[in-house]
């Protein structure tokens, strides 16, 4: 008989707009829904993006600057 295959989840992603302290804008940053839903609100969310920017930073030799603010992406 056949293997049955798991029921397909739905992934669930915030997406942010992130300025930074030089003014450049990086826009739709994508973070896991199950972050942002819980009583820390968009908190995580900036720890998530650092996180990504340090990887990013060391692959491509480029650091990022620091986070001035982080907003929601509007729908």
């Amino acid at each position: 008989m056949g293997r049955q295959k798991k029921p397909a989840t739905p992934a669930s992603f915030v997406l942010f707009n992130v300025i930074y302290e030089d003014g450049s804008l990086s826009s739709n940053r994508k973070v896991p829904g199950e972050l942002v839903d819980g009583l820390d609100g968009d908190a995580p969310a900036r720890t998530f993006i650092m996180d990504q920017d340090q990887k990013i930073a060391e692959m491509s030799g480029q650091p990022r600057g620091q986070i001035k603010s982080l907003k929601r992406s509007g729908k």
